[in-house]
């Protein structure tokens, strides 16, 4: 993969990431509250849907800015792409289609960056030589 086209896709999905829980931070209660009711009919234990309706946001902000950086790549890739599953399980448990193609989408981004991760380059990873 082009070190261009690698740096664009990884920005492109960082910045995803980054705004999700940019956005989120501020409003953390709310956004818990609302994750919270969208789950009520649902068998998930209701603890666990709080908390991970906190980690959220914090997890979506360091894995975007990891990756807006490209700092820890390989590590910030696997676990976007953890958190994506686990939102996928989360939409299929409450049945929530719509939003299913676009944690699809982004969980095929984490894949494809991470097995073209040696095309990673303007990274901070480069000058740690680490990836």
């Amino acid at each position: 993969m082009n070190k261009t086209s690698y740096l664009l896709l990884r920005l492109g999905v960082a910045l995803s990431m980054f705004g999700h829980g940019l956005v989120r931070l501020p409003k953390l209660n709310a956004f818990s509250g609302w994750m919270m009711k969208s789950f009520e009919q649902s068998w998930m234990p209701a603890p666990a849907v709080q908390a991970f309706s906190y980690a959220l946001p914090i997890a979506e902000f360091i894995v975007g800015l990891l990756l807006v950086l490209g700092l820890f790549t390989r590590q910030a890739l696997v676990a976007g792409a953890i958190v994506m599953l686990l939102l996928i399980f989360g939409t299929t448990v409450v049945e929530n289609w719509e939003a299913l193609p676009a944690q699809l989408v982004h969980l095929a981004f984490f894949a494809v960056l991470l097995h073209f991760l040696s095309s990673n380059s303007f990274a901070m990873d480069i000058k740690r030589n680490v990836s």
